[in-house]
This record gives structure tokens, sequence and C-alpha cells, in this order.
């Protein structure tokens, strides 16, 4: 169920969208609230989208679907497992970087989606947990990694990784590449 990509009007109308939806939050933001923001009538939005559901899925979905690809890609390498997480960590910090404001959607606003879209999106998140899960414990039965509880392990990499978007869209002047170089080597190597 890959989406379409949308039309430049249309992604113009998705970025305005996870902006609101990030202030605001779903619910309470109209069609009319996004014409506003966009300074045009809501009757022209209408023709670019059919509703603020369907903002949604092309926000939510593109960011799961990217998730999910590149895992796989990752998964199916020849690379350690080390840096398979590494280049996990990565992804998720070129996608905060690139657009916090969605991702705000993506973990707050996806049980909004249209009931085959949200089946979709589950499904997503947890074949992406499964395969991050085998390479971590991958890494542990070959002695890459500290032979640390598995499950702790992952939920301090991806809880942290997950949530980048709430620190990294107050820090807008924080320098990516520094966010990168810093943020894998605590993740990967610790404090100590």
């Amino acid at each position: 169920m890959l989406q379409p990509k949308p039309s430049d009007r249309k992604s113009e109308i998705v970025t305005i969208a996870a902006q609101l939806f990030k202030e605001k939050g779903y619910s309470a933001v109209t069609m009319r609230d996004l014409a506003q923001a966009m300074d045009i009538k809501a009757a022209s939005l209408y023709n670019h989208i059919k509703s603020k559901q369907e903002i949604l899925v092309l926000m939510i979905i593109s960011i799961a679907e990217e998730y999910t690809e590149t895992i796989r890609t990752i998964a199916a390498s020849e690379e350690t497992s080390v840096e398979k997480i590494d280049k996990v960590i990565q992804l998720h910090i070129d996608i905060t970087v690139r657009n916090p404001d969605a991702l705000a959607s993506l973990n707050n606003d996806w049980m909004h989606l249209p009931e085959a879209e949200l089946q979709y999106f589950l499904q997503m998140r947890e074949e992406y947990e499964a395969i991050f899960r085998d390479i971590v414990k991958k890494g542990i039965a070959d002695g890459e990694i500290k032979n640390y509880h598995a499950e702790v392990i992952i939920f301090s990499i991806l809880s942290t990784i997950r949530t980048l978007y709430l620190w990294y869209g107050k820090k807008k002047d924080f320098n990516a590449n520094v966010l990168k170089t810093n943020l894998k080597k605590v993740l990967l190597e610790g404090i100590i």
C-alpha cells in the first residue's frame, strides 16, 4: 500500500498542516484553519485535498513507509549489528532534521488514521520493531554489543530516537552534524 508521491501543492498543504497539528493537536485543527494558514479560501484547499484525514494519512504513512523500507534494507545488508544500529539512528536523525513537525503527528495522531491505514501503520510499526529487535539480539549473540537485556537496549535506543523531534524542534539553530556525531556515540558507546 505504498502511498503515491503527493504533488507540490499537496506537499505544501501537508507541511503546513504538520505545523498546525503539532501546535494545536490534530483534533483541534480545522480545514478552515489550514486554509487560513495558507492564505487561501477553504474551497480552494479542497481542490487539492479531500479531508484533514487524507492529510494525516499522507503525512504518517509516508514516514512510516520510509522507516520500514529503510530498516529492511539495513537489516538485509552484510554490515555488523553495530553498523546497522548506527544506520537506524542516522535514519531517525535525518527524518527528524527534515521534518520534526510531521514526526509529532506520527507519534501523537496515528490513532486518528482511518481503519485500513491504521492497520497498515500498526503492521509497519510491529515489523520495524521486530527487525530492530533482531538486529540487537544478533549483536548481543555475536558479542558486538554488551550482554545487557535486549529489551532494555531496544527501549533505550528507540525511545530516544523516536522522541528526538520533541527536543530538536526546539533547537532549530542546533547543528545537525553535532547531533549525528554525539547522539550515535552516546547511544552506542554510553557515557562512561
